[in-house]
């Protein structure tokens, strides 16, 4: 019956290379998710694995504020995805004074954890499109 969520915005890492961590990790137990981050050779697991860390916090907090009991084994990654954040222009010197654009990208992370009562009384989104 709990859920919560955290968000971190603009991290330094592009979107391509987190979403390619937060597939690992969706849908397992939170505390699985951050025994894989920790092993993770991508720098992007670094902040995806304090962004499951402040979740399962969250849920702590949600949970002692509402008087339920909550397990840390019950809570598992009910959504997880990644958006573009804004994209930072730097400028490199070129041959014969041109100048090349350098894109530094930027992600917002988004991880919504969820004990299993609640996701079965929240249907997924991609169920309620389909009953449309």
């Amino acid at each position: 019956m709990v859920e919560s969520i955290a968000k971190v915005r603009n991290i330094r890492v592009t979107p391509q290379k987190a979403r390619r961590i937060v597939d690992v990790i969706r849908g397992k137990q939170a505390a699985e998710a951050l025994a894989v981050l920790k092993f993770a050779p991508q720098a992007a697991s670094e902040p995806v694995a304090k962004l499951v860390a402040s979740a399962m916090a969250n849920a702590r907090v949600t949970a002692d504020k509402d008087g339920v009991f909550l397990d840390d084994q019950d809570l598992f990654i009910a959504r997880a995805f990644v958006d573009e954040g804004i994209t930072l222009k730097r400028f490199r010197p070129r041959a014969q004074g041109r100048a090349f654009r350098i894109n530094k990208r930027t992600s917002h992370i988004t991880v919504v954890l969820a004990t299993p009562d609640e996701a079965s009384v929240n249907p997924s989104r991609k169920t309620q499109k389909a009953g449309k």
